[in-house]
């Protein structure tokens, strides 16, 4: 069997794993990080990500005349996230989740973005504008982000954990710092009721036994959204219905619950996980890395959101209000999946896929790239989606493409004579102009207020137009648990009776990002890379 000795054991090695070893060898302690996957996964999900973060009153959003304070982003943030007034009373489910909401607004523009500033990380100039509440016409959460917070690290997630793994690898006290890759962790070691280690086997063809032993343990093990999806199952939440066959896998392949399992084994409590924040339009990645792997579209605003059989579903759907909302009511129709009916002009414009795979120009900091996309669309990701997707259908008449909508899905739901309805009676919505009172043409002219999404956005898009028709299958997708291992503001892990564990410490999104789930029923978007980083530091602070 290994034996491992360390002062810090941090098991996991994504964004919350990296902050945290970081933090701590600043204060010169030695740390053991253990970490499941390959070293050239270092970095976890945050590595894939697109590298956005909720980041309050910065000096980009003060450039462009934008009014914002921790008071506005936590009203904001408790209306979305569905906290009610008695949520701020110890002892209340959601107590701690609001502390975590509090404090990371208050401590964001110093704990986030001067932090990363200062290592190297720089951001897109314009915040981004997401997560509004629902638009004009349509259901879901009434407030959202008041105003543009979204920050876009330049060179996407990949250039966030890059930057911070050059700052590891530099580090003054580097050799402190031991790192085992290929460790699954399986359990906790115990002695006179403090955590003191943790136990586990290596990957491979001739795994072998290790014990990992010191006085401080970290998870940051990531949720439980991912794996085989068994846990994505069995707490899907009741407002979905039946999860749906064709469920997608967007999160990480080891993120399976084992470190929930074993921080409650010891004691620890596990709080909310029917909170998840899945995606409404995954399609299939055709360089699958895991099982059921899926790719997160960005819907396109301008395109037709159909249910199963080719019916516009009303209220009509558009991004960027409220996502968890479009995860509801593609649950409510038929079959559990949807299409999005476009055509060549609206997906140059506006079909993009999250994550830094599909974006090189951001993630390879490419500036004429990234301008030639915004104004003259992005060909390259369109040709990829259409040449190698199993999910889109092409066609140059509605009865052609609904043939061909058929013949993918393999049955008779979709009728050519519906399509059509959908289609003219939109497109008789568009001819209107501003006169129009079609919800979605009213979400359309209130998102194109903000330049972010004027420039992203079509202003008034026939679907008809001969340029080419596309239809795009989408399934749930999904992504984060905004459920965890309950914690207090040291990210101490905390038993029943409310009181910290000794020695165990949990962050990221273990801790469903801090507190056991501080976003509540929904997240404002960027507080999942920001939760990881913020509750990484105030476990360091709390370990020095």
């Amino acid at each position: 069997m290994q034996r491992h000795q360390s002062e810090v054991i941090i098991i996991g090695g994504g964004l919350a794993g990296i902050v945290c070893a970081l933090q701590l060898l600043d204060a010169g302690r030695r740390v053991l990080l253990l970490d499941r996957d390959a070293p050239e996964h270092f970095g976890g999900l945050a590595k894939e990500s697109f590298g956005g973060l909720l980041i309050v009153d910065t000096p980009l959003q003060r450039r462009q005349k934008l009014k914002d304070s921790p008071d506005l982003a936590l009203q904001d943030w408790l209306a979305f996230g569905a906290f009610d007034a008695a949520s701020a009373q110890p002892g209340h489910p959601f107590y701690w989740p609001r502390q975590w909401a509090e404090h990371y607004v208050g401590d964001s523009l110093q704990h986030l973005y001067h932090w990363l500033t200062a290592r190297g990380v720089g951001f897109l100039p314009l915040p981004l504008w997401v997560e509004r509440g629902m638009g004009p016409g349509a259901s879901g959460a009434a407030r959202g982000n008041s105003v543009p917070r979204w920050h876009v690290v330049w060179g996407t997630g990949q250039g966030l954990v890059g930057a911070l793994l050059r700052q590891l690898e530099r580090h003054p006290q580097r050799d402190h710092l031991t790192l085992k890759f290929g460790h699954r962790v399986e359990g906790l070691l115990t002695t006179g009721g403090a955590v003191t280690g943790c136990h586990g086997h290596t990957e491979g063809d001739a795994p072998e036994a290790f014990e990992a032993h010191a006085p401080q343990v970290v998870i940051a093990a990531g949720g439980i959204n991912g794996g085989d999806l068994g846990l994505v199952r069995q707490h899907w939440h009741a407002d979905w219905g039946q999860v749906p066959e064709s469920l997608l896998n967007g999160s990480h392949q080891f993120a399976d619950g084992t470190l929930h399992r074993a921080a409650q084994g010891v004691g620890g409590q596990v709080t909310h996980l029917q909170n998840q924040w899945n995606y409404a339009a995954g399609i299939a990645h055709w360089r699958p890395r895991k099982p059921r792997h899926g790719l997160s579209l960005v819907p396109p605003k301008s395109a037709l959101w159909l249910n199963a059989r080719g019916e516009r579903i009303t209220p009509a759907l558009v991004s960027g209000f409220d996502t968890r909302d479009l995860v509801t009511q593609v649950c409510a129709q038929p079959s559990g999946y949807s299409w999005q009916l476009m055509n060549r002009r609206i997906a140059l414009k506006e079909l993009a896929i999250s994550g830094a795979e599909f974006n090189p120009s951001i993630r390879d900091k490419g500036k004429l790239g990234f301008v030639r996309d915004l104004l003259l669309g992005n060909r390259w990701l369109l040709n990829e989606v259409l040449t190698h997707s199993t999910d889109v259908v092409t066609a140059r008449t509605l009865n052609e493409l609904a043939d061909k909508m058929n013949a993918l899905q393999g049955d008779s739901a979709v009728r050519a004579d519906t399509l059509r309805g959908a289609v003219e009676h939109y497109d008789a919505e568009v001819a209107k102009g501003t006169a129009s009172q079609d919800p979605q043409r009213l979400a359309i002219a209130q998102l194109r207020q903000w330049k972010g999404d004027r420039l992203r956005t079509c202003k008034a898009a026939r679907i008809d137009d001969g340029s080419g028709l596309i239809a795009i299958r989408e399934h749930i997708i999904s992504r984060k648990s905004l459920g965890g291992i309950q914690t207090n503001l040291n990210s101490q892990v905390l038993a029943s009776s409310g009181q910290p564990i000794a020695g165990l410490y949990a962050i990221g999104e273990a801790a469903g990002f801090g507190g056991g789930g501080m976003n509540g029923l929904r997240g404002l978007e960027g507080t999942f890379l920001g939760g990881c980083i913020y509750s990484a530091q105030r476990a360091a602070l709390a370990i020095r």
